[in-house]
């Protein structure tokens, strides 16, 4: 089941702060939880009962906890690979190794009593998984999460991004990766300029990013990785439909109603037979074959832009279609929405004979 999730970093908070967030993640639907133990600086004690308290206040909530960790930290903790109890004792439900063993520590510590998950960093293309793999690992217990990135123009290119997560599919591993907030104000570093992990995200609108990681079908899980996300980004990312691509369009004021109630009620799928020009979903011409469509705003078309044709184009009348090309308007075209802005690129992930909605703008 795909997540939404958070991130707390109790080492630049405090426990009330963290624990109204994630009530407030929770309520969104919010049902995992990214947190950070790089580093021990300070009263040892304190900072792990502050972690303890957080954690355990999350996972009363059923909310599942995965700790980034580093062989550093082992050291400084005195752990061993072997015995992985004191992560047990904190509660969590899995480390993710920031930076990892050999591969045959990783692939031992997958069958560990306390059937804590190990997470590894997919952030990179090199035979690091082939390598846990071949180490005959529990496959039941190892996942895979991305970086993310606080340095503006840091974070991962697309196409390295999806060259890395494909290794993780292909092997039939649960994905997790980052977006941003705009409005949260600290990670676990000092420079934090968005959490994203693919470059691109940085400065989009949270549930454009959720969307767009979802899309590319090779990413479960869609955490947020600076904190603290606002209420109003919590409560558009638990809006997301996570297996449909759903656009954000704004309707024209001349659309009639059965033109809506075809947008926004009636399912749509991308018909198989592709054209380089539009996206065609064309149940509805059958369903409402013998309504009226009458021509109204036959502008040019635009890329992005969402047309049901009129009576005008006969057999085609009543059918949608999303432009992926500009094209001039025969006159017979009704334009009746358009996607917003920044979701356009989304129509390209939009694959012949799967399913996609709407929902509206404004």
């Amino acid at each position: 089941m795909k997540k939404l999730g958070i991130s707390i970093y109790p080492n630049h908070s405090n426990v009330d702060d963290d624990k109204s967030y994630i009530k407030t993640a929770y309520k969104y639907g919010f049902r995992r939880v990214f947190t950070c133990l790089l580093s021990i600086d300070g009263d040892r004690e304190l900072i792990l009962s502050n972690f303890k308290e957080t954690i355990n206040f999350a996972k009363n909530l059923g909310m599942e906890v995965i700790c980034d960790i580093n062989p550093r930290v082992f050291n400084q903790l005195n752990i061993s690979y072997d015995d992985l109890s004191f992560f047990a004792e904190l509660n969590v439900d899995g480390i993710r190794l920031d930076l990892g063993f050999t591969g045959k520590e990783e692939a031992f510590m997958t069958y560990n009593p306390y059937n804590l998950n190990i997470e590894i960093n997919m952030s990179n293309d090199t035979k690091y998984l082939e390598n846990i793999l071949s180490y005959k690992p529990n496959k039941e217990r190892l996942i895979g999460c991305h970086n993310f990135y606080p340095h503006r123009y840091s974070g991962l290119s697309y196409d390295f991004f999806i060259k890395c997560s494909k290794k993780f599919k292909k092997y039939g591993l649960r994905t997790a990766a980052f977006v941003s907030s705009n409005e949260a104000t600290f990670g676990p570093w000092p420079v934090v300029e968005g959490l994203p992990t693919l470059e691109m995200h940085r400065g989009l609108p949270i549930d454009v990013q959720a969307k767009h990681l979802f899309a590319t079908g090779l990413i479960d899980d869609v955490i947020i990785g600076n904190a603290y996300a606002s209420e109003q980004e919590l409560k558009m990312l638990s809006k997301i439909n996570k297996d449909i691509i759903t656009l954000n369009i704004k309707v024209e004021d001349t659309t009639s109603d059965l033109e809506r109630k075809i947008l926004f009620e009636e399912p749509h799928f991308y018909r198989g037979d592709v054209s380089e020009y539009m996206i065609r979903s064309t149940q509805s011409r059958v369903k409402y074959r013998g309504h009226s469509f009458p021509p109204h705003n036959t502008r040019d078309i635009k890329r992005g832009d969402i047309v049901i044709e009129s009576d005008l184009y006969k057999q085609y009348a009543g059918e949608l279609q999303i432009a992926l090309k500009d094209m001039e308007n025969s006159g017979r075209s009704n334009v009746v929405g358009r996607i917003r802005e920044e979701e356009i690129f989304l129509i390209d992930y939009i694959q012949p004979w799967e399913k996609f909605a709407f929902t509206e703008w404004k």
